[in-house]
């Protein structure tokens, strides 16, 4: 029998893991499936979540921590 196929595969998302320079993590990001791939792979990604981060810096009046490192989420 064939796996199901996961929510995040179906709605067009990848979702990724995130580790921050000062040590904190973020899990199950979800970045759009048509800006990955290619030549640049996941690199996308990080400029993805880093936008995301900045808007959720900006309305919460705060600095953004720098990401340390960006890994896809286990299925």
């Amino acid at each position: 029998m064939a796996r199901k196929e996961s929510k995040a595969a179906r709605s067009g998302y990848a979702l990724f893991d995130v580790l921050y320079q000062d040590g904190s993590r973020s899990s199950n990001r979800r970045v759009p499936h048509s800006i990955l791939g290619g030549i640049d792979g996941d690199e996308p990604a990080r400029r993805a979540i880093e936008e995301q981060d900045n808007a959720i810096a900006e309305k919460a009046r705060r600095s953004r921590i720098p990401i340390k490192k960006i890994t896809r989420s286990p299925a």
